[in-house]
């Protein structure tokens, strides 16, 4: 046994699925992971595959309801998430290249944060519209291709926006607050508007997701915090689900695209290509 570390043992293992030229690739290619919570898991499968490096943001600490779907310990309780899992990267691939970033994107971070990275894995919280609007539209101005996940109950949902993509989180979320308008809600209310947005997926989500969403949306109505409740089957599909696309599109096979988007349902056994209007 030695304690060195040799990156091509590390990744014996990922040959016949993995071209050598794709893991170069991979080995060279710089991933943002905004929002450390659910992005855990995206972040701890990336690293096994065989990504090195790493600019990890969020501002929040790591909570006890937490440890049922993310990535992290009961030891970590308290302790800042980026931190957190610059540490589990580490101890994956101790020659990993991690910048953590204690500190929530807005206005003046995003645009360089977005700057040095190849590649933007999006799982900033919703409920922080400003920020997810920011990320968006900044990945699109600076040409990087950006990857966002959602925990759908026992599956998740991942979507592929290219910076020339015309359907985006930016113009869907415009054209919901202008439905929400219309119809004599307020648009700056973050729960009128997602109502709007999980409408255009509901054929497509399992009931038990859509029911829990509902329950979720009404007590925001009446102003009571409630988190979202998530599985960690929903993490792990997240990771695998995005980490496949991301290995597609360095590799330069078809990936599925805005306006479309990949829906996969254990509950259901099914995965489904949802194209949004």
């Amino acid at each position: 046994m030695t304690d060195s570390f040799d990156y091509n043992t590390f990744t014996t293992r990922n040959k016949g699925y993995i071209s050598p030229r794709t893991q170069t690739s991979i080995a060279d290619t710089t991933l943002l992971i905004a929002g450390c919570g659910m992005g855990s898991a995206p972040a701890v499968c990336a690293a096994r595959t065989g990504f090195r490096k790493f600019i990890l943001v969020d501002g929040d600490v790591v909570d006890a309801h937490n440890l049922n779907r993310q990535f992290y310990g009961h030891s970590d309780i308290g302790l800042s998430k980026v931190e957190c899992l610059k540490k589990h990267i580490l101890d994956i691939n101790p020659e990993a290249e991690v910048e953590a970033i204690q500190a929530n994107l807005d206005a003046t971070n995003t645009a360089d944060i977005v700057s040095r990275c190849d590649i933007v894995f999006d799982t900033v919280d919703t409920v922080d519209l400003p920020a997810v609007i920011g990320l968006h539209n900044e990945a699109a101005k600076q040409g990087k291709p950006l990857f966002t996940a959602i925990n759908v109950g026992f599956g998740a949902l991942v979507w592929y926006l290219p910076p020339d993509a015309e359907v985006n989180w930016p113009s869907l979320l415009a054209d919901d607050a202008r439905k929400v308008r219309e119809a004599g809600g307020n648009p700056d209310v973050y729960h009128e508007v997602y109502i709007s947005f999980i409408g255009r997926l509901a054929d497509s989500l399992d009931r038990e997701v859509l029911d829990v969403v509902d329950s979720i949306l009404e007590k925001m109505k009446e102003g009571k915090p409630c988190p979202a409740p998530q599985l960690a089957v929903g993490s792990f599909s997240a990771a695998a689900l995005a980490m496949t696309m991301i290995h597609d599109l360095l590799a330069g096979y078809p990936v599925v695209s805005s306006p479309s988007l990949v829906v996969q349902s254990y509950r259901a056994m099914e995965t489904k290509i949802v194209t949004i209007k």
